[in-house]
């Protein structure tokens, strides 16, 4: 029988794996409201550099658990992040939609699923934290509609994945700044990343709704 030596209990692993993130990450620059939630990122990740590529507005922690307290939903922009929430952590029986089950078959056109699906869920997105992590064109649509006045989220997590798009659509995001946001620079994001960031401000919120 082979056996390897390695830790097999949850709660030790779960224990372990928090102080490795602690000591190995540089917390210089992360205000204390916003260290839960990008410690769950870096565990989402396995890589705690990502500090130095975050980005955020001030009011996106207070904003975001006050929205997620008060029964905003969460939307995000594929069923990755969608299936990655817990919807135990949430705190106040949030709703949680994906953008694509509003979108109605329809025509090919020079646009992506995800810019489209954006668009349809229009009446979804006022108030609710959104949250995307997959596709660089569903942030920059969101962006968009801010922009021309169609829509006001209550928070933005703008955390896409990829070579194409990823990079700028964050930067604009940064720049432009339509609602409190979070984001990662670069190529770097994600459905796992996306999703450890909303769970730890719905436990943030939890806690705020239980002071």
């Amino acid at each position: 029988m082979v056996a390897f030596d390695y830790l097999r209990e949850p709660a030790a692993i779960y224990r372990r794996s928090f102080a490795i993130v602690e000591t190995e990450t540089d917390w210089s620059t992360v205000p204390a409201d916003l260290r839960p939630v990008v410690g769950r990122m870096i565990h989402a990740c396995g890589m705690p550099e990502i500090v130095a590529d975050l980005a955020w507005s001030d009011d996106l922690v207070p904003t975001a658990t006050a929205a997620l307290a008060g029964g905003a939903p969460v939307v995000c922009d594929c069923r990755m992040v969608r299936y990655g929430l817990i919807e135990a952590m949430l705190p106040a029986a949030n709703p949680v939609r994906c953008v694509l089950d509003a979108l109605a078959d329809a025509p090919v056109v020079d646009d992506t699923r995800s810019a489209r699906a954006i668009d349809a869920a229009g009446a979804w997105l006022d108030g609710a934290v959104v949250v995307i992590g997959n596709a660089p064109t569903a942030l920059f649509r969101l962006l968009e509609r801010c922009l021309e006045g169609r829509t006001r989220p209550a928070a933005i997590l703008g955390l896409p994945v990829g070579f194409v798009g990823a990079a700028e659509s964050k930067a604009a995001l940064a720049r432009l700044a339509p609602a409190p946001f979070l984001t990662l620079h670069g190529r770097r994001g994600g459905s796992a990343i996306a999703a450890a960031a909303l769970n730890a401000l719905a436990g943030q919120a939890r806690q705020r709704g239980a002071a």
